[in-house]
């Protein structure tokens, strides 16, 4: 089986929407509420990459039944084996279990039972203990989890059938952090747009055209592409430019460039591209960046002349911060704001676009009531201004949409290409 079982984040469907975007929906299967299956094999699967996807394993089987106990049992009788091909020393064993109907009791008793089991065979052992359903990602990382030695199963219900695979990479948590809260400029006051968002973001805008690729050299069965074509492919990015017309501090060409792209930012603000060279200077010397080009320059995004690009990929103008629900007029004045300028950006932008090159944009919408949320007017124009919205098999447009519970400005994520 050489299929792949990811976990998606915190907002699912937009993790999902990623996966389809960079992989094509034909890959692509929705398991439950927080998985999905993709019909390609880990090691051909660029994981640093996916920023709405929290933990990628490897399909080991598929079970015909739910009923844990019976999934108890199955462990039992493969535990010893599996345990037999893992190095020599202490071995490493942990289960989450997503979409049954289980306790962390009871995922931590059929822990300690496998445990047994596999201790009667001569291994050493170490469990670690469930205080949820799920462990989360520092103890999958902190314990060793994803290395030789380390074994965590991951459970998830299918319908009437349960997916179990083992964990091979999970995010880099350490690494989000400081592209987060490391950077040398931040500033609240134009937002602050995670890296896992941008990563998102960036996917949205690249579509499946490299995974394209990567299937060409995946045929006559081949599992994984060889290591020369994957460090190819990498190199090949450098040819690839992403423009972020609204850089603000450099979130997205911080991420772009990591993934190997060449990148253009330019912002109304002078100050912000300032700020993103320094930002940008700062990640050059952390991290292990290609030297792909990049182009920083002040620039209104209604009236800017860019040089050749491959795709955009921006947050745009998010207009007023609002804590509370804002009165009907103060709204539809802001609406009004950011729908011009958007507006405006669009027109620019259309010429200078070859045919089918794809956009990304997070633009804000508003949640009026719990779940209910007013759009931009230009969501339901983008035919007349001169592109086609690229509509997903799994997502509908109205789940495309990143906030939190409480939180009054969204950004919703406008797909597009230029006709």
């Amino acid at each position: 089986m050489n299929d792949s079982l990811v976990i998606l984040g915190r907002q699912p469907r937009l993790g999902l929407a990623e996966l389809e975007s960079l992989y094509g929906s034909d890959n692509v299967v929705a398991v439950g509420g927080s998985a999905a299956v993709l019909h390609i094999a880990p090691c051909s699967i660029d994981f640093a990459r996916l920023g709405g996807a929290i933990r990628l394993c490897k399909m080991l089987t598929e079970l015909d039944t739910t009923n844990w106990k019976q999934i108890e049992r199955f462990l039992i009788q493969a535990s010893p084996s599996q345990a037999a091909k893992m190095p020599e020393g202490k071995m490493h064993l942990g289960f989450s279990a997503y979409d049954l109907s289980i306790s962390p009791q009871q995922l931590l008793a059929t822990g300690l039972t496998v445990k047994k089991v596999i201790q009667q065979t001569g291994r050493s052992v170490r469990l670690v203990p469930n205080k949820t359903t799920e462990l989360n990602t520092a103890q999958v990382i902190h314990n060793n989890l994803t290395k030789p030695n380390g074994w965590e199963l991951v459970f998830v219900r299918n319908g009437e059938k349960t997916l179990v695979a083992q964990t091979v990479f999970v995010q880099n948590i350490d690494s989000y952090a400081e592209r987060d809260f490391g950077r040398p400029k931040r500033d609240a006051r134009v937002g602050m747009l995670p890296p896992k968002l941008a990563q998102i973001i960036i996917n949205l805008a690249t579509g499946p055209s490299e995974f394209a690729a990567i299937k060409d050299k995946l045929s006559n069965d081949a599992i994984c592409m060889p290591p020369e074509d994957v460090q190819k492919m990498h190199s090949e990015r450098r040819n690839t430019t992403l423009l972020d017309p609204f850089c603000g501090t450099g979130v997205v060409l911080q991420e772009a460039l990591l993934m190997g792209y060449s990148v253009i930012g330019t912002d109304i603000e002078p100050r912000m591209i300032d700020y993103t060279r320094q930002n940008l200077e700062w990640l050059a010397a952390k991290y292990p960046v290609n030297a792909a080009p990049t182009d920083l320059a002040s620039g209104d995004a209604t009236a800017t002349q860019w040089p050749p690009v491959s795709m955009v990929a921006c947050e745009t103008y998010l207009g007023r911060p609002f804590t509370s629900t804002p009165k009907p007029e103060i709204l539809a004045q802001t609406m009004t704001d950011c729908n011009l300028i958007i507006k405006k950006f669009l027109r620019n932008i259309h010429g200078q676009l070859r045919p089918g090159a794809r956009l990304c944009l997070a633009i804000p919408a508003w949640q009026v009531k719990t779940g209910q949320f007013r759009h931009l007017p230009l969501v339901d124009q983008i035919t007349d201004l001169g592109y086609n919205q690229v509509r997903f098999e799994r997502i509908g447009d109205a789940e495309l949409l990143y906030y939190r519970p409480d939180q009054i400005v969204a950004r919703e994520l406008l797909i597009i290409t230029r006709k």
